[in-house]
């Protein structure tokens, strides 16, 4: 098992949020919100939380669902207790790996997640993904945005750099998609892509079937 941190190292975890304000989050997040389609009484899991930015805002958008969201960076999990505590949102944060869910089998209609799979090793994102799908309750979805195969000569450029840092290389590649249906999932697709200056992040949605 290889874990990389938020922006691989452990003593830049406290930049990561203004770092992420060069990714577009507000924008490819609130799409990946809208896409995820929740409804109340829903139960979402925010897989790889970071610091609760997508957490905090599937919870204003959706109040009637119930957020949990996970992490295995116990110091980045501090940062994201205090933004929720701050929020005022009843949201939990449970401490674990992707591909070790502490949770049982179909404990969520939704799992989203946000610039997590990257961080992976093929070997670890193919477990993470069988681990999704096992939590997922039949006809559940996962909606997932990360660097993806880069759509045009700009972002292939950039990519020539990146695809070398961190395990993006199965990313940069386009393999996510495959990599979901080899895990079970249905209806798979590729349904945004936004520039940012580390390439193409796309947003994905998965179907585990009923």
């Amino acid at each position: 098992m290889k874990y990389i941190p938020a922006l691989s190292f452990e003593w830049l975890t406290t930049l990561y949020d203004p770092v992420m304000l060069l990714m577009r989050e507000s924008t490819f997040k609130r799409s990946l919100v809208e896409q995820a389609n929740i409804k109340n009484g829903y139960r979402v899991l925010d897989l790889g939380c970071g610091t609760a930015t997508l957490t905090i805002l599937i919870k204003k958008a959706y109040p009637g669902a119930e957020v949990t969201g996970l992490d295995g960076d116990t110091k980045i999990l501090g940062i994201a207790r205090a933004k929720v505590a701050n929020a005022g949102l009843d949201v939990s944060l449970d401490p674990g790996m992707s591909f070790e869910l502490p949770y049982p089998d179909r404990s969520f209609d939704r799992v989203v997640s946000s610039l997590v799979f990257h961080h992976l090793t093929r070997e670890d994102k193919a477990r993470t993904f069988k681990e999704i799908f096992r939590v997922l309750s039949p006809g559940g979805e996962l909606h997932v945005a990360d660097f993806g195969k880069p759509h045009n000569a700009l972002m292939y450029l950039i990519s020539l750099i990146f695809r070398h840092l961190e395990e993006a290389g199965d990313n940069i590649n386009g393999l996510l998609p495959e990599m979901f249906q080899n895990a079970g999932f249905d209806r798979v697709e590729e349904t945004d892509r936004y520039m940012t200056p580390f390439g193409t992040l796309s947003l994905y949605r998965a179907r585990k079937a009923l």
